[in-house]
């Protein structure tokens, strides 16, 4: 074997090592540094992975320049960060599943309540009232909430005064413009509005009742209204019991 001489640094103890012993024996630093690459070929290196690159630094120590203890603590130390990292992960992961199954629980209190749908038909059922909301966010001097029926004929106007900016309810007692009353089904609303001397069309939300709730692959929670609506739950602006 050819003499070695000892040398300051560790890059050159190690380079001398790997430089004299035969071919089929690992340095220190040679079977780190194949245990880094193949830990660096994937994209996140786990809790596998981190062992074996310890394991292999361990069981291939150079004899002259063993894993100082503040090395040895370090590596510890890099390893308890990436074991808890990967509990709080699983932990994470958990309290989601945890909380879908706590939204559809909770959805399933809206069953048979009343809560606001966007721009959807209303179900007219035995000349009970409408009820529903326009939203003014900037108020108007005067609007206009008309009622179609499901052939989109105009059956009902109602015109009213000037209005402060926010949520302007409204009802519909089921009657047309002569007073007679409607037959049961579905109906449509619209409004016009004058806001800063323009005509705006506001958005129209009806009170619905919810028939049914179900949950969606990406964890949303959809309810089924009256009218053959769906609306996110988390759409929803108003319920009343």
């Amino acid at each position: 074997m050819a003499n070695i001489n000892l040398l300051s640094s560790n890059k050159q103890t190690d380079s001398a090592w790997a430089s004299a012993l035969p071919s089929s024996i690992k340095t220190t630093a040679g079977a780190a540094k194949e245990a880094e690459l193949a830990g660096s070929a994937k994209s996140n290196m786990g809790q596998k992975d981190f062992l074996t690159l310890f394991t292999t630094q361990l069981k291939n120590q150079d004899p002259l320049d063993p894993v100082k203890n503040e090395a040895f603590v370090a590596q510890l130390a890099q390893f308890s960060q990436l074991e808890a990292t990967t509990n709080m992960s699983t932990t994470l992961n958990d309290f989601v599943a945890s909380m879908g199954s706590n939204q559809i629980t909770a959805g399933a209190n809206l069953l048979g309540k009343k809560v606001s749908v966007a721009d959807a038909p209303a179900q007219l059922i035995g000349g009970q009232p409408i009820q529903g909301i326009v939203s003014l966010p900037n108020g108007a001097q005067g609007i206009q909430v008309q009622v179609f029926d499901e052939k989109g004929i105009l059956v009902n106007t109602q015109i009213l005064g000037a209005q402060v900016a926010g949520d302007m309810p409204w009802a519909w007692n089921g009657a047309n413009d002569a007073g007679n009353v409607l037959p049961d089904g579905n109906y449509r609303f619209a409004a016009k509005a004058v806001v800063e001397g323009k005509t705006t069309t506001p958005s129209v939300s009806t009170m619905a009742t919810v028939t049914g709730i179900s949950q969606q692959a990406d964890k949303s929670i959809v309810l089924q209204v009256q009218g053959g609506k769906s609306i996110k739950l988390s759409d929803v602006k108003r319920i009343d019991g």
